[in-house]
């Protein structure tokens, strides 16, 4: 286990300079596999220090990016608004890949994204057309219907889901497992009885050691078998 440094960093996107939370391994001389966290849509970047924190004591570099810098949002619950800024806040998450990949911390051969909700949906959308992403964990998301049909690539994916989900259906989970599995793509999925919209609790325990041995597995390994939970 690493002891770990946290920092505040930006980068400019679209002529806005965009925020990165670093949790970083305290370890000099060495690369480590990059995670790029993605808040939901209430904003939240302190929600994502924790298992942050778990990760890059675990040796990964992470990095949550405030997104929401782009557009001078702080929080929505309008899908108006969210259809209206997704295009941006993509971009937002390719410069940031761009940025991430060239930290002297990372090695840029092994990228990935986690994200929550809105977050997720970004994490999957960009995974679709960058392949600088190896690994998505996705936590109660989706692929939005227009990327599923124009997606150039699908990288391995953990889904986690509740199965009382009022916010983001489980079906969401559903169509992206057959869209994996339709084009042969490792994965994993977790569907959780009787939890909606959020984890906490011993499901926020399992999702986070799911997540670990997901990203381990495939940032370390490249092993493409699919298992389900």
């Amino acid at each position: 286990m690493f002891s770990i440094t946290q920092s505040q960093v930006s980068f400019e996107s679209g002529g806005k300079d965009i925020r990165l939370d670093c949790f970083l391994p305290d370890a000099v001389g060495q690369r480590f596999a990059a995670v790029i966290g993605l808040h939901g849509s209430g904003g939240g970047h302190a929600s994502m220090a924790d298992p942050a924190r778990l990760l890059a004591e675990q040796g990964f570099a992470v990095y949550v990016l405030h997104y929401f810098d782009r557009t001078g949002t702080t929080e929505t619950d309008s899908l108006q608004t969210i259809f209206r800024h997704f295009p941006l806040w993509m971009k937002t998450l390719w410069d940031a890949a761009s940025f991430v990949a060239h930290q002297p911390q990372v090695d840029p051969e092994h990228i990935a994204l986690l994200g929550f909700s809105l977050g997720a949906y970004l994490a999957l959308s960009a995974s679709a057309i960058d392949s600088r992403i190896k690994a998505v964990v996705e936590f109660f998301g989706g692929m939005p219907k227009e990327m599923r049909f124009f997606a150039r690539r699908l990288c391995p994916v953990l889904i986690l889901h509740g199965e009382e989900d009022k916010t983001v259906p489980v079906e969401e989970a559903y169509h992206l497992q057959q869209m994996l599995d339709k084009k042969q793509i490792a994965y994993e999925i977790q569907i959780y009885p009787g939890v909606g919209h959020g984890f906490s609790g011993e499901t926020w325990r399992d999702a986070g050691l799911r997540t670990l041995a997901f990203l381990q597995k495939h940032l370390a390994s490249g092993n493409r078998v699919k298992t389900k939970a």
